[in-house]
């Protein structure tokens, strides 16, 4: 099991990249092994880099690896890490998928980080799991898999799975692991020397805080704008807001133009885009599906809507023709 103290040393870690990986979680994963094993003067841990088929590999940001062999190269008893990035929901490579699977029924702790997650769940190896995903996958994530219990954590850890939610997440996701088999000295050692401090747990929220991210903190706004962000797939009317909040509508309107210079009304649907951009890019979804989960009942105002906004259809985002619009839809 992940953490567990009575494994043989050295624990041999196995890093699983797939094309367009993120390399930020990937050094983040890396590094605390390498600065634990200097600082304990043992060697504690092995890693090494694989791809499907042993081919460079390139990621998201252009930088290609050279890995250390193919998947038939793990060693024996590894734990086993898959590195997601970019457009994973494309991602059809059934050779992985059917290796994950022989390698669960093994009992091989596995773990994802970053965009990993989705990878574990089109495989089919995060049912009756609780796992975490990057903040920006996560509408794409539910709607593909209604039925995991996905979290906003940093990372979670569920007997022989575990998840980071991308970035410097999988920091704090290797801290608690080295924490966990040779002590919170150390892992505060190696936090300590990569200047990462203090380390965080797995319930602490991806993103900023609201206020943070909007500038504001003006509670009655806040409380409005979560209540906005909920309820994305059936809007609220800027005179039920208004009410909830013990606001009039043009009080309603006079505190986004103050602090947003926008409309309620106009914010909520720039909300509402931006959730469909993000289903558009990161799920096979049809077009009329991600209207109606961002609350357009009629595709034609959301395409026009969408167009608006972003200057492309949403037929155009997917790099499909217009002409393809009646298909997509039926």
């Amino acid at each position: 099991m992940f953490g567990d103290k009575s494994r043989d040393l050295p624990m041999p870690i196995a890093l699983v990249l797939v094309p367009e990986f993120t390399l930020l979680p990937v050094t983040s994963v890396i590094d605390p092994l390498r600065l634990a094993n200097r600082l304990s003067e043992k060697e504690l841990y092995t890693w090494t880099i694989h791809s499907s088929d042993g081919s460079p590999i390139t990621a998201s940001n252009g930088i290609t690896l050279v890995p250390d062999g193919n998947l038939d190269t793990i060693p024996e008893h590894a734990t086993v890490i898959v590195c997601g990035g970019t457009n994973v929901h494309q991602y059809g490579e059934k050779t992985l998928f059917n290796w994950l699977r022989k390698q669960a029924r093994r009992g091989t702790d596995i773990g994802a980080i970053c965009t990993g997650a989705q990878l574990l769940a089109m495989a089919g190896l995060l049912d009756g799991y609780t796992c975490t995903i990057h903040w920006e996958n996560q509408p794409g994530f539910i709607e593909e898999f209604p039925d995991i219990n996905v979290t906003s954590g940093l990372f979670e850890v569920d007997r022989d799975r575990f998840t980071g939610a991308g970035g410097t997440a999988a920091l704090d996701l290797i801290l608690s692991l080295i924490s966990a088999q040779h002590g919170q000295v150390l892992a505060s050692s190696v936090a300590e020397n990569i200047l990462h401090s203090p380390i965080r747990q797995p319930g602490e929220h991806q993103r900023m805080s609201l206020p943070a991210r909007i500038g504001a903190r003006h509670p009655k706004m806040v409380d409005i704008i979560e209540q906005m962000e909920n309820n994305l797939e059936d809007p609220l009317s800027p005179s039920l807001l208004a009410r909830e909040a013990g606001l009039s509508t043009r009080q309603l309107e006079r505190l986004f133009r103050r602090y947003l210079d926008r409309s309620p009304k106009r914010y909520y649907l720039e909300l509402r885009l931006k959730k469909a951009r993000s289903l558009l890019l990161q799920t096979s979804m049809s077009v009329i599906n991600v209207a109606l989960a961002c609350g357009f009942s009629s595709p034609s105002h959301f395409s026009k809507c969408y167009r608006a906004y972003y200057s492309r259809t949403p037929y155009r985002e997917r790099g499909l023709p217009n002409s393809s619009a009646a298909a997509d839809q039926g």
